[in-house]
């Protein structure tokens, strides 16, 4: 897999409820380019979509609804009781995924991208994409308050997404970088900002 066009790239990641959206429009209000997996996977599974034909094909008419669109809820309790059908989701969007964001790496004008990937260390592919990794960390306390309260997830449900990541210990040995955020929201623009410097400054050596 080839780099971002010569870009800079740092992947973003962090378990569910742990703050990774808050992060991503922070590091946008510096100026960084982010570029956000789950939002292009909605763009593909939406009405229409990239990814639709082949997710009819595989799954069928039962996983679309009316509108054309992926039905995430049902496609949820599918894959969360299927791991057959788990990777033959992933198999479907991670490549277009990571199509998607090497394009829109290739054309930012920013000096370096934030590929904002939830799966990271997870999936394969993605880390060959970026030549730093960030990760966004909280307690699993934190977590899951977070993730039921966004989300409108039970308990089980958030659980069951967390079982399925890998766990807090092994995303923080894979950081190169990490961003607590155990505290309130006024604690993030600081590390952010110092952050962003480091990786300006990181972006400016690399030929």
């Amino acid at each position: 897999m080839k780099q971002p066009a010569a870009k800079f790239a740092v992947g973003l990641t962090g378990g569910i409820g742990c703050g990774k959206s808050t992060v991503a429009e922070l590091f946008a209000q510096c100026g960084a380019t982010v570029i956000d997996s789950d939002a292009i996977s909605h763009q593909l599974t939406a009405p229409g979509g990239a990814a639709i034909a082949a997710i009819r094909s595989a799954f069928g008419d039962a996983c679309i609804d009316a509108n054309g669109a992926l039905d995430r809820a049902r496609m949820r309790q599918r894959v969360f009781s299927d791991a057959a059908a788990r990777h033959q989701l992933e198999g479907i969007l991670h490549p277009l995924i990571r199509a998607q964001m090497l394009a829109q790496a290739t054309d930012a004008a920013s000096p370096y991208v934030l590929l904002v990937v939830p799966l990271l260390f997870e999936a394969s592919g993605y880390r060959e994409l970026v030549q730093r990794t960030l990760v966004v960390d909280c307690t699993e306390g934190a977590q899951i308050a977070r993730a039921m309260q966004r989300s409108g997830l039970s308990e089980q449900e958030v659980r069951a997404i967390m079982a399925q990541q890998i766990s807090r210990a092994e995303r923080l040995r894979l950081a190169d970088d990490v961003i607590e955020n155990n505290a309130g929201p006024e604690a993030l623009p600081p590390r952010v900002q110092q952050l962003h410097r480091h990786y300006l400054s990181l972006s400016a050596g690399r030929d």
